[in-house]
């Protein structure tokens, strides 16, 4: 990460995003609730910096995606028994889409969302993609309740881990 931009940006508006990582940098948006939103948006962000410069050891054996894999069928399993229409929608597709983030942002709503993925994600953004679901992990790491997150997501916790040891015995 190079450097964090704070302002108005369209492309955001447009999204309905507060923060991105794209190239290197970070852009905020300047109409954050408060500094704890500010705060856990760059950590967010800068999750996904640390996923460009290290992938291949957080995703090289499979573990967080088949972690991720796992708990989007289980949630697949609770849509359909709630009788939520998932017609149309892959739960197996651990990459961004946005039809499938538009699908449990604006459709089932994140009030729902929250109560059908309390005990498998971070928090309902964490269902959106695979890279989402290790975002959320990383903020929970540095921001929230380590052992909360060693109990929910195993693998993302010990990557994190074990990325911060290689990284400080370097």
């Amino acid at each position: 990460m190079d450097i964090i931009y704070i302002g108005y940006f369209d492309d955001m508006v447009d999204r309905d995003i507060n923060a991105k990582y794209e190239n290197g940098a970070i852009y905020l948006t300047n109409m954050q609730q408060d500094i704890d939103d500010m705060v856990d948006d760059i950590i967010h962000e800068m999750a996904h910096a640390v996923e460009e410069q290290y992938g291949r050891d957080l995703y090289g054996d499979d573990n967080i995606e088949l972690e991720f894999i796992g708990k989007r069928s289980k949630l697949e399993r609770i849509m359909r028994h709630q009788k939520i229409d998932i017609t149309g929608q892959n739960f197996m597709n651990i990459e961004y889409s946005s039809e499938f983030d538009s699908f449990l942002y604006q459709e089932v709503g994140y009030p729902l969302l929250r109560s059908l993925t309390v005990n498998l994600f971070v928090s309902p953004y964490g269902a959106t993609s695979l890279r989402e679901y290790f975002a959320n992990g990383f903020e929970a790491y540095f921001l929230g309740d380590r052992k909360a997150l060693l109990n929910l997501s195993p693998h993302i916790y010990m990557k994190i881990t074990d990325l911060i040891s290689q990284i400080e015995s370097y």
